[in-house]
């Protein structure tokens, strides 16, 4: 007898579909690590082989302007798809809808192309076929809605873990303010290498010579292609960001430590003002951008990847610049993504490891400082409790230590506070505001016998 024919397998389940490979599919894959886990947009953005990372670097750019517009304007989102929605969807289908009403809503984009490409992005996802008919219908009625009943929508509230200390401290206007601010976003800002040289660089790329020194572009510029960028004759970095530098204003020679170095924005000032730079941090990945803009701009610094609870330099250093880790809440304006990062619980973590490097700073037993040494201590964090609170606490500890008073050209005296720098996002809101710093310069006076 001839052998039974073979046995022809069961078919399995149908594969999905192949996610898109545009940008709309790298949008929704860095909201979905934001939303959904708890990602920042940096880690979502590191992470291999995902429908962003397949990305050709043009479309990375546009659906991180995506991702970013959509965190921006979570809540009116939300309330222009409501009142088409009978009750919640289910993920993914909500994280594109609003996706896809920010897209139309924020960058004016044809709601027919939108729709559609927002039904196509549902199938690509588990139980997609179920959810496509529900995107489109709710997606056709809410793209209706006219821009100028957007427009009037209030801007993102931050959550109430934020809002509510933020509001004790500065109270609810002020906080209004800070999230305009925060839904519009933040321009380029450039910090040059030859600040002497600003009205050139200011002429030669149409941007706006800040009082502080910074030049400030509109945000979206394509900055390696700017003049400038090649030759090293700037480096991004917000201009509230570039003021504590400029409060240590070390002497050409004097040996400088960065503490926290990390993007190093505040390292290639120290160097480019003459001085004998270290910069330290525990990071190695995050000083990568640091190296490859030292050899871009020609600037010279020692590099250094150590924990700064531990590290132990040669000699102690005339003067150090302590950027703390901490919430990050002074720039949701360029990184909407924080509030969604950030849980109340990491806060006092971050607070014990202020004090305590602090401590390792301002105490000369520890090696770091000499003994007639300088401190500048700075944070991006709106938060007293990361800032003044901080530096009242220190100078109980340290009585030999006493805070001096800021001085800084263009700098509006009315960012005083408590004896330090204070900066806010709503600071400079006709010219497209700051991030929020709280920096405080602290001198070594070993015959102090109070902090005061």
């Amino acid at each position: 007898m001839p052998p039974p024919p073979p046995r022809r397998p069961r078919p399995g389940p149908a594969p999905r579909p192949a996610p898109p490979a545009d940008a709309r599919a790298g949008a929704l894959a860095l909201l979905r690590a934001t939303l959904g886990r708890g990602q920042t947009l940096a880690e979502a953005r590191s992470t291999a082989d995902t429908p962003f990372s397949r990305l050709p670097p043009p479309d990375q750019a546009r659906a991180l302007r995506l991702a970013l517009s959509t965190l921006r304007n979570l809540d009116r989102a939300d309330t222009t798809l409501s009142p088409h929605l009978r009750t919640p969807p289910p993920e993914p289908a909500r994280t594109i809808l609003r996706l896809a009403i920010c897209e139309c809503m924020v960058f004016d984009a044809p709601a027919h192309g939108v729709v559609n490409a927002a039904v196509a992005l549902t199938r690509t996802s588990r139980k997609g076929a179920g959810l496509a008919g529900l995107v489109n219908a709710v997606l056709r009625k809410a793209t209706a809605t006219p821009r100028s009943t957007w427009d009037t929508l209030p801007p993102q509230r931050l959550p109430a873990w934020l809002r509510k200390p933020l509001t004790r401290a500065w109270g609810k206007a002020r906080v209004s303010a800070m999230e305009v601010a925060h839904l519009q976003g933040a321009p380029l800002d450039l910090t040059l290498r030859r600040p002497d040289q600003a009205a050139h660089w200011a002429a030669q790329l149409g941007a706006e010579l800040l009082p502080t020194g910074s030049l400030r572009l509109p945000a979206g510029a394509q900055v390696t292609a700017l003049p400038g960028y090649a030759q090293g004759a700037w480096w991004v970095q917000d201009a509230a960001a570039a003021l504590p530098a400029q409060l240590l204003a070390p002497a050409p020679g004097a040996r400088v430590l960065d503490l926290c170095a990390a993007p190093g924005g505040k390292t290639l000032q120290l160097a480019a003002m003459g001085a004998d730079v270290t910069a330290l941090d525990i990071s190695a990945p995050r000083l990568e951008r640091l190296h490859r803009n030292l050899a871009r701009t020609g600037l010279r610094a020692q590099v250094a990847t150590a924990d700064a609870l531990d590290w132990r330099p040669e000699a102690p250093f005339d003067a150090i610049l302590l950027d703390a880790p901490c919430s990050a809440s002074g720039t949701i304006r360029r990184h909407p993504d924080m509030p969604m990062a950030r849980k109340p619980a990491d806060l006092e973590a971050l607070r014990s490891l202020q004090a305590r490097l602090l401590d390792r700073a301002l105490d000369p037993a520890q090696g770091l400082l000499r003994s007639d040494g300088r401190v500048v201590y700075c944070t991006c964090s709106l938060l007293p409790q990361e800032g003044e609170d901080q530096i009242a606490a220190a100078l109980h500890r340290h009585p030999q230590i006493r805070l001096r008073t800021p001085s800084l050209p263009g700098v509006d005296p009315a960012w005083m506070h408590q004896g330090g720098l204070r900066t806010r996002p709503d600071h400079w809101a006709g010219r497209g505001g700051l991030d929020g710093f709280f920096m405080a310069v602290l001198d070594h006076c070993p015959d102090a016998t109070t902090g005061a």
